[in-house]
């Protein structure tokens, strides 16, 4: 501890007294021990050692005393810079002023002569303490004008002090820094000069009313600097009040906080809106969503809650690149505010996925209206980077308070109404109903007891063999998933595979089928069965991310199995959104060996561009043409028609639906020699396929003049 300190923390005061006259000590030590702390040192040594480890406020230091006098003492403590302050009488018996005139010279306070008359001891003392200790207070004083105005003038934070009338008087060099203005040309301006105008009257009002109440306040203001731009201040003002109470100045510090505020800023816009259009994102909307149904209930107006998907926005992504993507949804995203009112809310919660809230509504119609509105501007083409695109988009939408439930369900009615939009032809709107709800509640159940069943092993595979008519030759199988439900029996897949159209439960199960199929397929070639075996593939399936790795490692575990045994049946009514990507999955399919066909040939929008575009060496025609062609000249031509067009298109053609003879008959008239249906035979199970296979015969109505033996190798 230093000396300062150690003197703060005394409550007396300590006099050392060096005598080396045993009578002199006890004396001096009797009269002064009620009013001080008294420390005797019988020699100039150990006075010195007394002080060093416990310095004293004052000290009668005798001058003749033996191997060291007072004066070469004295020279010790003044050389000393922790003791030379510490004042010293001299105790002596010599009266000469030679001797007098030393001790002052070496630095001494006073002179005390032999005898000492203990009064005169007592005054001199007690007028030297109180100058020492007014000289304490005033270095004291000093000391702290000093640090504050080291602190004034160094810190970094701005200073502003004003008189009782708010004017400033001073400033420092950081409030110059910070607020552009030079201390020459802000002296006498009130600090009101600062103001940015963005915080109220009232917060004003609210400041002052605490500053003069509490003599203090603290928060943030916005100012504004000489140069006009706004900048955030954390601010702490303080009153300082006279004697009296009144008020005497104000001191402000302020710290410039705009880099943390700003940080703040950008904090929100990441937290709350989409970093891609700047719209609010799903966070933002929760918030902004649940504080209008506040607000609805206390007024007679209605909200509308609209999901919006973008129809045919991955072919744009896939075909251009995600950068005009991107674009595009920036595009999207200005097209909708456009169309919407001031208060209404646009959000961005997915990929291509927006949900709108339509505030302040009295009527239906006007709900309507925007939304037409809407989904007309969305639909126009746009040139982005040179390309024109163009996409259209899916809405479903609710109402509150007429669908009185909470934000996440009012969410969920939206967009099980946007599905249903989907699924009605895309490009429109549709108003939720609740049966919506009770069907996606029951095709969640249902979903859960499909998976239920795949676990369980509740599935199997038929068979439908595929036949070319005139020879009779066997050249294919059709893998078709049944259920075996415990309750209800035997399932066709029309009964369950919708339910799980266009969800990872479709994956699983086509996963399944291709896995079930590729063992039964070993299994006949363990036979001497060597056949093509087709497996549907749901669009999903197939645009379901690694399909070709997965088929890859499927096919690996059953190494005796060619590619080329292996047919893919795809939709020709499902490729109509993707078709750039689904022509990229083919064509990386038929480089492994694995053959394509068309199914449901003729009910597409764009027969004739899938035809060109993707790469499949078959087209099935929809059954629902061949079942009635013998009496419906309209479904006889259309099969004509496809015929044809295979023919022309290079590809070959089956017919799918062949009940009876008559049925074939007529295809061989138009061409057409390969075929399946319940004509031939209906699907079976794999284990009676080979008996099947044996004895199956050709109707004689559909032999070649020359028929040739039936052979089971595959070929097309």
């Amino acid at each position: 501890m230093d000396l300062k300190k150690r003197r703060m923390n005394k409550k007396l005061f300590t006099i050392l007294v060096i005598d080396d006259v045993p009578d002199n000590l006890a004396l001096l030590g009797q009269a002064l021990k009620d009013t001080y702390s008294i420390q005797i040192a019988t020699s100039g040594a150990e006075g010195l050692e007394l002080a060093y480890n416990d310095p004293p406020d004052l000290i009668l230091l005798d001058i003749m005393m033996p191997d060291m006098d007072g004066y070469e003492v004295c020279s010790l403590f003044k050389a000393d810079s922790a003791f030379k302050d510490i004042p010293i009488i001299f105790l002596t018996a010599l009266s000469e002023v030679s001797s007098e005139t030393k001790g002052l010279t070496l630095g001494a306070a006073d002179y005390l002569t032999k005898p000492i008359n203990i009064e005169i001891a007592r005054l001199r003392i007690k007028n030297l303490l109180e100058r020492e200790q007014m000289r304490r207070e005033l270095f004291r004083q000093k000391s702290d004008l000093l640090l504050a105005a080291s602190v004034f003038a160094n810190t970094h934070d701005g200073i502003v002090i004003t008189d009782a009338n708010n004017k400033i008087i001073e400033v420092n060099s950081a409030f110059s820094r910070i607020t552009g203005y030079q201390r020459e040309e802000i002296l006498g301006k009130n600090p009101s000069v600062l103001k940015s105008g963005r915080q109220s009257v009232e917060f004003y009002n609210v400041l002052w009313q605490s500053l003069l109440t509490l003599d203090h306040w603290g928060g943030e203001l916005w100012n504004r600097n000489k140069s006009g731009e706004i900048y955030a201040a954390l601010t702490s003002i303080s009153i300082v009040r006279d004697e009296q109470g009144n008020i005497h100045h104000f001191i402000g510090l302020f710290t410039d906080i705009t880099p943390q505020k700003n940080h703040e800023y950008d904090l929100e816009r990441i937290a709350h809106f989409d970093p891609l259009t700047g719209i609010p994102n799903r966070l933002l909307l929760a918030d902004r969503l649940n504080h209008a149904i506040v607000q609805l209930q206390r007024t007679k107006d209605f909200m509308a809650v609209c999901y919006l998907d973008l129809d045919g926005f991955k072919p744009v992504n896939d075909q251009f690149g995600h950068g005009v993507g991107d674009q595009l949804l920036i595009e999207i995203s200005l097209r909708i505010q456009d169309c919407l009112r001031a208060g209404d809310t646009i959000a961005r919660i997915g990929g291509d996925e927006f949900v709108l809230l339509l505030l302040g509504l009295n009527e239906i119609a006007d709900c309507e209206a925007i939304l037409n509105r809407t989904l007309h501007k969305i639909a126009e083409p746009a040139v982005i980077d040179g390309h024109c695109v163009a996409v259209s988009a899916s809405l479903g939408y609710t109402v509150f308070p007429g669908d009185p439930v909470d934000a996440d369900t009012l969410l969920r009615h939206a967009d099980q109404a946007m599905y249903i939009a989907k699924q009605g032809g895309k490009n429109r709107c549709q108003f939720f109903d609740p049966k919506h709800d009770r069907i996606a509640t029951e095709r969640g159940e249902s979903i859960v007891r499909i998976e239920a069943a795949l676990h369980n092993n509740e599935f199997t595979l038929y068979f439908q063999p595929k036949v070319n008519m005139p020879s009779g030759q066997i050249f294919g199988v059709e893998a078709l998933i049944r259920w075996n439900h415990p309750e209800r029996g035997l399932l066709s897949p029309a009964e369950f595979l919708p339910i799980i159209e266009n969800t990872k439960m479709m994956v699983d199960v086509g996963n399944w089928v291709f896995r079930k199929a590729f063992e039964h397929m070993q299994a006949w070639q363990e036979q001497g069965l060597h056949i093509v075996t087709s497996i549907n593939v749901a669009p999903y399936h197939l645009l379901y991310p690694d399909f070709v790795q997965f088929l890859k490692e499927d096919l690996h575990d059953y190494p005796s199995l060619q590619p080329s045994c292996l047919e893919l049946e795809i939709l020709e009514t499902a490729m109509l959104e993707d078709i750039g990507r689904v022509t990229a999955i083919m064509n990386e399919c038929r480089a492994l060996g694995i053959a394509f066909s068309l199914d449901d040939f003729g009910t597409g929008y764009s027969s004739l561009t899938y035809l060109k575009a993707l790469p499949a060496e078959t087209l099935k025609i929809d059954q629902s043409f061949i079942r009635d062609m013998l009496c419906d000249q309209e479904d006889l031509a259309i099969v004509e028609g496809i015929i044809r067009l295979s023919a022309s298109f290079h590809r070959q053609v089956i017919a799918e639906g062949v009940e009876t003879v008559e049925h074939g008959v007529q295809l061989l008239k138009l061409g057409c020699e390969n075929a399946q249906g319940y004509g031939i035979a209906r699907p079976m199970p794999a284990e009676q396929l080979p008996e099947w296979i044996k004895n199956w015969k050709v109707p004689d109505e559909w032999k070649s003049p020359s028929p040739s033996s039936a052979v089971y190798k595959g070929s097309r």
